[in-house]
């Protein structure tokens, strides 16, 4: 277990009848700090945390989500981390080697991503430019893109690379992309799909 971000269930599984007792809990961000610097090569922002995701206190922690499956087919972070139970101390050294830096858009846990307001959404977006601005990495990567419509008030954004030239407020010299949301539920990707966006943009920066 990580013993930088540990898990509130010391190593282990949720139960399906305790999962509950974790809404709008927050997860710890996979980020530099003080104590802990180092440079950012690529900025993963989820929409929030799902609730075994805050039991566990790792991001993408559910055992059905696609993530890191979907990181290790892009060659990114191989062998598979699996963050069901939480990360492991190596795991998180990982992350820190490879320059990803981990948070989400709106940090509450929910059972459903739908049940975020849109006004949360809203709000995420000059989080996320600031941390941008201050983290400085090669490019950030949005991961939902109907999360991303709302939060970034462009109902026609689609998938893939983000012209900014009209963003007055981005970052300069900074890629920002989209991809789609790893869950299970969203039927339309698969791990190879979901790997072949990533690898996609690791290659790019």
């Amino acid at each position: 277990m990580s013993k930088l971000h540990p898990s509130p269930l010391q190593g282990r599984r949720p139960h399906k009848e305790e999962l509950h007792h974790f809404e709008n809990d927050e997860i710890t961000d996979r980020l530099p700090t003080g104590e802990n610097p180092y440079p950012v090569k690529l900025l993963m922002v989820g929409i929030n945390p799902g609730l075994w995701t805050a039991a566990v206190n790792a991001p993408f922690a559910h055992p059905g989500n696609r993530f890191w499956p979907s990181l290790d087919v892009a060659g990114i972070l191989s062998p598979k981390v699996d963050a069901s139970t939480g990360l492991s101390d190596e795991d998180e050294q990982r992350l820190i080697d490879a320059g990803i830096a981990i948070t989400n858009l709106v940090p509450r846990a929910t059972a459903r991503a739908d049940q975020l307001t849109a006004e949360e959404l809203k709000e995420s977006r000059q989080r996320i430019i600031r941390l941008a601005g201050e983290l400085k990495p090669r490019a950030v990567a949005i991961i939902g893109i109907t999360a991303y419509r709302t939060a970034f008030s462009n109902n026609k954004a689609k998938l893939g690379h983000q012209d900014t030239s009209e963003m007055d407020d981005w970052p300069q010299d900074i890629e920002l992309w989209v991809t789609p949301q790893p869950s299970g539920l969203n039927a339309h990707e698969t791990i190879q799909t979901l790997g072949d966006k990533w690898k996609t943009i690791w290659d790019s920066i």
